[in-house]
């Protein structure tokens, strides 16, 4: 699993402290304490006391103090237990590059704290450190905006653009199987959603993706999204079945399950019209930066699913929505949620 600059965002931790080679060609933070040195406790019980920021760290014009935190805030504001502190933001040696140190805590374990370290870019619109990713108070615009435009794979739920919650995903990858469950119960829990499949094989890592996936567009070709998806999951379903000896067997068995003529849709499948369509799927995802899968974009925020909570899955859904002015309609189950 690719290790993105924000993978682990809504699992509770980002860039733990000292996980950037760069940073020791950059320079040390001048008095700041290390990753491992424990925080003061709190004089007040859940109340997290960070070392006051020193002046002489913020060396750098960009970002400011306000542009950090609106960007964690677009990062992490879905997460009311979560707070956090900007310490340092370093001019480097690199012309117009800032080094920023963040420190992050949780209010219900007040005595544990962990620092933040990431770059932004002259242009001031992208964040580095294992990867290039939006910088900004509305770090998902640009993504929302593309995948408005682009995202044509099947869909299910609304028909409205408002919320868009775009999966990209291998037929052929055990993970995006297991993340099913995760799709189907955001169905339910989001009826104001437009929920879309995207084609992501993955080749390299399975031989029988491409062509799961050609089919797959052919079957909804001939017979609509749903029966598309009926072809997904059948498709799911006979996983361990895509070898080489069976896989052909096994797609046909899938489009027949979905109501299609297995021949035919095999046939529309070595076309290079449906190669095409596969490829620029592919691209899509390429552009929007997705890594690996299955990837969920909510509104132009990518998410691994396999390392995001259902919990946070919803939280950070009706977060999103509530950023980007859609109003929800929450089921009982996410009344709570805010």
């Amino acid at each position: 699993m690719n290790k993105a600059l924000f993978a682990q965002v809504a699992t509770g931790a980002m860039l733990i402290a000292g996980q950037l080679a760069a940073q020791a060609q950059v320079g040390t933070l001048p008095q700041s304490p290390t990753p491992t040195t424990p925080l003061p406790a709190p004089a007040v019980p859940r109340k997290i006391s960070f070392p006051s920021p020193n002046p002489a760290n913020f060396t750098a014009t960009t970002p400011t103090v306000g542009d950090v935190n609106a960007f964690l805030k677009a990062l992490w504001g879905y997460d009311e237990n979560r707070v956090w502190s900007v310490q340092a933001i370093l001019a480097t040696p690199a012309p117009g590059v800032s080094k920023v140190v963040v420190y992050v805590g949780e209010k219900t374990q007040p005595e544990r704290t962990s620092q933040t370290v990431f770059f932004t870019t002259p242009d001031g619109k992208h964040a580095i450190a294992d990867n290039v990713v939006s910088f900004g108070p509305k770090p998902f615009v640009e993504t929302r905006d593309i995948l408005k435009a682009r995202a044509n794979g099947p869909a299910q739920g609304a028909t409205s653009t408002d919320l868009m919650l775009v999966e990209f995903a291998d037929l052929q990858c055990s993970h995006c199987k297991e993340a099913q469950q995760y799709m189907d119960n955001l169905a339910t829990d989001f009826p104001q959603a437009r929920i879309v499949f995207q084609n992501f094989p993955v080749a390299q890592l399975h031989p029988f993706a491409f062509q799961a996936a050609a089919e797959g567009v052919c079957v909804r070709k001939d017979k609509g999204d749903a029966a598309f998806f009926r072809y997904a999951q059948a498709v799911y379903d006979t996983q361990d079945a895509l070898t080489k000896d069976k896989a052909e067997a096994t797609l046909a068995a899938a489009a027949a399950k979905a109501g299609s003529d297995p021949v035919a849709a095999a046939a529309c499948a070595a076309t290079q019209a449906t190669k095409d369509a596969v490829n620029a799927s592919i691209k899509l995802g390429t552009d929007i930066g997705v890594t690996e899968t299955p990837m969920l974009s909510v509104n132009g925020r990518l998410l691994p699913l396999t390392s995001v909570s259902y919990e946070s899955l919803k939280r950070i859904i009706v977060y999103e929505a509530n950023q980007d002015g859609v109003p929800l309609k929450l089921q009982p189950s996410l009344k709570s949620l805010k």
